[in-house]
């Protein structure tokens, strides 16, 4: 069983760090109180399990998954029916 990659605690740092959204290959819990939250958030699916915290984790890598590629610095715009990226900012 997958367990949860962010959930509202997660979700409340970012929204305070001023981010507009997380993309998560994975799942995620406390899908209530996201609703709540100011960050848009796109991911597989829910699970009310958490993960361990092992304090893992990269920075400013490539990341590749669902037939995208992912690069530092690229610009991503999500709605209700997908995601779209971009290397430069769309107007």
């Amino acid at each position: 069983m997958w367990s949860a990659l962010v959930g509202d605690v997660v979700a409340q740092i970012a929204a305070d760090n001023g981010w507009a959204g997380i993309i998560v290959n994975g799942c995620i819990r406390d899908a209530v109180d996201l609703a709540g939250i100011d960050v848009g958030l796109k991911a597989l699916d829910t699970t009310p399990r958490r993960s361990r915290k092992k304090g893992e984790g990269e920075v400013g890598v490539v990341v590749a998954f669902a037939d995208s590629t992912f690069r530092p610095g690229d610009y991503a715009y999500a709605d209700e029916d997908g995601i779209v990226l971009s290397p430069v900012a769309l107007q």
